[in-house]
């Protein structure tokens, strides 16, 4: 298997993508916070010291998809078409399972931007639950469903 970010010299470098076809790019990626589940009732219920802790994540993540090209080395900056960032809470489990949905119409996937949306809205929602929660997990961050580009769809999990 070729490595695609790495030149004939073993030398880390971006990817080409300039002769590529623009087409529709949709990934979506999924994570969980596992709590305590007295904490998960206060953000249920608007009840945490710091806000509205969905609201806050929400936003965190779609500003995270929008910066993945900064934070990770070779990733394309990209223009995104849509962000969508929602929460399941999940009371059986004691979690919150985070879904990001990133759109795009271009030569290159946004399975990171989608998985980087998820992992900060996570990391918000534990920096925002943490003053009454400090064993919150963090976990199952995982890309489930990728299409467009030369490998059309992918399906990893029903969503």
């Amino acid at each position: 298997m070729e490595l695609t970010h790495l030149d004939r010299e073993g030398r880390v470098h971006m990817v080409d993508v300039g002769a590529k076809p623009d087409t529709e790019r949709v990934a979506v990626a999924k994570g969980e916070v596992a709590m305590r589940p007295e904490t998960l009732r206060l953000i249920a219920e608007e009840g945490m010291p710091k806000g509205d802790v969905l609201a806050t994540a929400q936003l965190a993540g779609i500003m995270a998809a929008k910066q993945t090209s900064t934070l990770i080395p070779l990733c394309h900056p990209l223009l995104l078409t849509k962000v969508d960032v929602t929460f399941d809470i999940d009371e059986d489990a004691s979690l919150i399972e985070i879904t990001a949905t990133v759109r795009t119409r271009g030569k290159t996937g946004v399975e990171m931007e989608a998985l980087t949306a998820v992992s900060v809205a996570a990391l918000t929602i534990y920096d925002m639950a943490k003053a009454v929660e400090k064993t919150m997990r963090i976990g199952n961050i995982r890309l489930v469903r990728k299409t467009g580009g030369k490998s059309g769809e992918i399906l990893l999990e029903k969503e």
